[in-house]
Parts: C-alpha cells; structure tokens; sequence
C-alpha cells in the first residue's frame, strides 16, 4: 500500500457521468464569466485610458453592469424553468 494513499484510491470509482457534468458546468461558468467581461468592459471602460485604476464612475457603472447581468439570468432562468415545468 501506498504511503499516499493508493490503497483507498483504488477503492474508490471515479463516475464519468459526474465529471462530464461538472465540464460541462465549468463550461457554463466560463462562458458566462467572459459574457459579463465582454459585455460590462465594452459599456463601462474608456479606450482611452488615463488613469491606471478604475475611476469612480467604470466601477459604479461595472458594478452595476454585473448586477443586471446576474439579475436578468437568473429571471431567464426561472423563465425557463417555468416553460419547461409546463407553468404559465
């Protein structure tokens, strides 16, 4: 037996289903994650950059940007659940 424990490793099985899901939720993540990048930078930062931090007005303007973002998702969300479920 190994000191790092290979024994208890080979006792345990690995469920292909669950890591496909858990890629493809990652995947879920990451895209989401670079649409509220993409979206929030375009609306919020100046190309024309004169400062090296975010001024008061881009992180107000990200910070509610990501907080639409979120809001209107998570109502897509429901939505969605609600067609699915055969809801009105």
């Amino acid at each position: 037996m190994s000191m790092f424990g290979g024994g208890f490793q080979a006792q345990q099985s690995v469920n292909p289903q669950n890591i496909a899901m858990a890629e493809q939720e990652l995947d879920m993540v990451t895209d989401l994650f670079n649409r509220i990048v993409d979206s929030c930078y375009s609306k919020c930062i100046s190309t024309e950059y004169q400062q090296n931090d975010l001024s008061q007005g881009e992180s107000v303007c990200i910070d509610r940007c990501v907080a639409k973002f979120f809001d209107v998702n998570a109502k897509v969300g429901e939505k969605m659940q609600q067609m699915g479920g055969g809801q009105p």
